[in-house]
């Protein structure tokens, strides 16, 4: 039996199940995925579809683009109850309709809404309904933001973006991170300078390796980095699958646990 994560895999599903393929992946072996399953790339509709049925062996976290899209429906029910007509959760017509009555109501708040236009997609190509939206919301949010194991010897937190003890450091510097959830979703160079696991590992996503700036920036290669205060091994598997029509480096990787392994699926 292995363990492998995979993280960030906005809607590339046909490089997520080759990725699988090439790992050799089976019942007896254990995946962890490690949020941002929808947006940027072409099959977010297939991606939702498929965890509606995905092996019991797979754990899925959440990532920040899977909460904002729950938070994306809310906005939607609220629309609904509020909204001057009657329009009905299970039709798809209503539900074209109700979007852009969503749309002009967030314009006029100055809110964002659906930044990602994939639920709008959804709706006008897959004549999406409201009730289905609805499910897959239910469905992201009841996905741990954490996963806690063992991995080569050591104590191991998989997480989308970044790990903290605490966030008592940064609150003290004016962090803008009001919970230990928002930072578990958002957090970027800052989960690697404040954040960590003392004699632990901290594996996450959320910033592509192929973002030039980035203390992550390999030019698309998994990064691996040992703290030493800490000894604390930090990974960011993110290698940017969704951009490869933008950086020919972009791909999609896959970390085993037990060895620290890298495999890679690159598209072209």
């Amino acid at each position: 039996m292995s363990t492998y994560v995979i993280s960030d895999i906005h809607g590339c599903l046909d490089e997520f199940l080759a990725l699988l393929k090439k790992i050799s992946f089976s019942a007896k072996d254990h995946l962890i995925l490690a949020g941002d399953y929808i947006d940027r790339g072409p099959k977010s509709f297939e991606i939702l579809e498929w965890m509606g049925h995905a092996p019991q062996n797979i754990t899925f976290l959440k990532g920040n683009h899977d909460e904002e899209f729950a938070s994306n429906v809310d906005v939607m029910n609220f629309v609904l109850e509020n909204a001057p007509v009657k329009l009905k959760a299970d039709s798809a017509k209503d539900t074209k309709a109700l979007y852009r009555i969503t749309q002009e109501f967030c314009k006029e708040q100055g809110a964002l809404f659906d930044y990602y236009r994939t639920m709008g997609l959804l709706v006008r190509d897959k004549d999406v309904t409201l009730e289905d939206l609805r499910r897959w919301a239910a469905k992201l949010r009841s996905f741990d933001y954490l996963y806690r194991t063992k991995a080569a010897g050591r104590d191991c937190v998989i997480v989308h973006a970044g790990y903290i003890e605490n966030l008592a450091p940064l609150k003290k510097l004016g962090s803008g991170y009001q919970t230990l959830e928002e930072f578990y979703i958002y957090a970027r160079d800052e989960g690697y300078k404040w954040g960590g696991l003392r004699g632990g590992m901290v594996v996450s996503g959320h910033t592509p390796t192929i973002a030039e700036g980035r203390k992550t920036y390999t030019g698309g290669k998994v990064f691996r980095f040992h703290d030493k205060t800490k000894d604390c091994i930090f990974y960011d598997i993110d290698c940017g699958c969704c951009f490869w029509r933008q950086d020919p480096n972009a791909k999609l990787a896959a970390l085993r646990l037990e060895d620290e392994k890298i495999f890679y699926y690159r598209k072209h």
